[in-house]
Formats: structure tokens, sequence, C-alpha cells
């Protein structure tokens, strides 16, 4: 099968990688940007007259609002991003956890089989992924299939693809503002299977037949739909191009918002400009209103990060299966 089409389609990684890092860099240059804009005023900061106690609170231009406002959104997609790792890891962790005893192939150093009854191949882990099959998949497939789906499997974990699609998710769910991220992140996940798939049939002779066998073998076997045999698939194997095209306008939008919000931060960051006393309730006479707003502020930040994850795909373990 060659590679064709299908594998240089894995640049969308590459896309989705810079376009996610480029606005995670935005958010976090907005939060500190904000900050920087807050100057300590010790004296002379407006007052505000409660009940006969004098408060002081923070002065500040248009410029600054809008950033405050840029600041909020920047710190909801940070703590998106935080939750969704955590959520992640905390997944494969219970993942792990449940696989079941574990025993070395012996024809095969390196890779785990596991007591399933179901068939079962896949890749799991971050930064050392590791090679399972379960023991129903030993029994039943031949050695020649056995070989394809362990030639797939061991190359999605040489490009550790499970931490790839990992931070593909993590990057869509809390970069809500970039449309097309979700459709590269969705198109990067098939392309890793058209990837193994060429790297198992270019392992060995006859390996187009081998691993189309084999594949027949896990739908036969297994419950329907797990096996993930997409129409893609099964045409790559065929040696039919693929119809997959780049979302164009999506594309186009990303960066349009991307330069936009570029743009305005680094405009209203060099003209904000904000004063507080910051003195603490209780400990001055003149405590700064700016403390009170802590609790609103961080209000917004967790209405944001809900509204940003609204619809967002519920996070997996880490794994690619065959």
């Amino acid at each position: 099968m060659p590679a064709g089409n299908d594998i240089r389609h894995s640049r969308v990684f590459g896309l989705a990688l810079a376009l996610g890092t480029g606005g995670l860099g935005l958010t976090a240059a907005a939060v500190v940007a904000a900050a920087v804009s807050v100057h300590h005023e010790s004296g002379g900061a407006p007052q505000l007259a409660l009940t006969g106690v004098r408060f002081t609170y923070p002065s500040l231009n248009g410029a600054a609002a809008l950033l405050m406002i840029l600041a909020i959104l920047g710190t909801a997609v940070l703590k998106v991003a935080l939750k969704s790792t955590w959520r992640q890891r905390r997944a494969y962790r219970a993942f792990t956890a449940h696989v079941g005893p574990i025993e070395p192939l012996r024809r095969a150093p390196g890779v785990n089989v596991i007591t399933d009854s179901r068939p079962q191949a896949f890749c799991a882990g971050y930064l050392r992924p590791s090679v399972y099959v379960s023991r129903r998949t030993v029994d039943l497939l031949t050695d020649d299939q056995l070989d394809a789906v362990l030639a797939h499997e061991h190359h999605h974990r040489r490009l550790r693809d499970p931490l790839r699609i990992a931070c593909g998710r993590i990057l869509s769910e809390a970069l809500f503002f970039i449309p097309v991220l979700k459709s590269l992140v969705a198109r990067e996940a098939d392309v890793a299977e058209l990837r193994a798939d060429h790297a198992a049939v270019c392992a060995r002779e006859g390996g187009e037949a081998a691993l189309a066998s084999a594949l027949l073998a896990f739908d036969e076997n297994g419950p329907a739909g797990s096996t993930g045999i997409s129409p893609e698939r099964v045409d790559a194997l065929l040696g039919q191009p693929s119809q997959w095209r780049l979302p164009a306008w999506r594309l186009a939008a990303s960066l349009l918002v991307l330069a936009a919000l570029t743009l305005l931060v680094w405009r209203v960051s060099g003209m904000a400009s904000a004063h507080a006393s910051f003195n603490l309730p209780g400990f001055s006479s003149r405590p700064c209103i700016v403390v009170m707003a802590v609790l609103p502020f961080a209000g917004g930040v967790r209405t944001l990060a809900r509204w940003a994850r609204r619809g967002a795909r519920r996070a997996s373990p880490a794994l690619r299966g065959i």
C-alpha cells in the first residue's frame, strides 16, 4: 500500500499543535499583560464611603478594563487545559488499574498479554507507551495475522500516538475559540490508524492480506463496532486515495481569530493603566475594593470554563487500538 495522500495528511498534527501552542501563548500573554498593567498606589487612590467606612478602589481606563476581560478569558482557558490534562491522566491510571494480570508474550519481546476474553490489541501510555494484546487475541489469530497486528501497534508506540492524541484533545477542549482544532484533532486520530496500517503492510510481504484478515477476525469475534474499521481504512488497504480535505474556511476563521486577538492584546496592553492600593480588609482602615472583586472574578472564570467545556468529548484512556 503506497504512502500516498493519507500519510501526508499526518501533517495535520503539526498544524493543530502550532495553532494550539499559539492560542495558549496568547491567553497566557493576556493574563501577564493584565497583571503588569496594575500599579501599586499607596496613597491618593480613589475612595468610596460606605456606612461611614472609607474604601479605596482601583482606577483603570477603558483599555485596562478590556484587558481584564481578556485576562479572565485567558485564565478560563488555562484552567480548562489543566483540568483536561488531569482528567486524561486520571483516566489512564484508572484504565491501567483494571486491565488485569499482565504477562510477557514469549514470541514478541516488549508485548504484554492481558487476561481478557475479548480480542483486543492496543498501545497505551504517554512518554513510554507499551503494546498490549489480550489472551483471546493470541489464541484467535494466526502467526502472520498477529505479526501484522503487532506491527500496527508498535508503530503507534514508536510515534507516541496516545500522547499526540491526548495533547490534541486537551488543546481542542481548552481553546474553544479556535474552531478548526477539533476537526484537525479528529483527523489526526484517523491518520494515526492509516499510518499504523501502512507500517503493518510494509513490515512484510503479504501484509495487506494478513492485516485485513486480522481485522475481520476482530470484527467477527468482538463486540459490534469495537474494532474501529472505518470505510477509509478499508479503502486505504485497497489502495484507494483519501477523500478528506483540509477545512479551509474553519482554518481561515481560526487564523483570523488568533490574529485579531493578538492585535487586540498588543494594542490594549500598551494603553492599559490601572492603579490599586491592594490594602487587605481587616488589616487597614482603608481596604481596597479590588480584593472584594476576587470572588466575582473567580466566578467569571468558572463560568467561562464551564462554557468552554460544553459539548467537548469526555476524556478517554491514552490508548490506540487496532
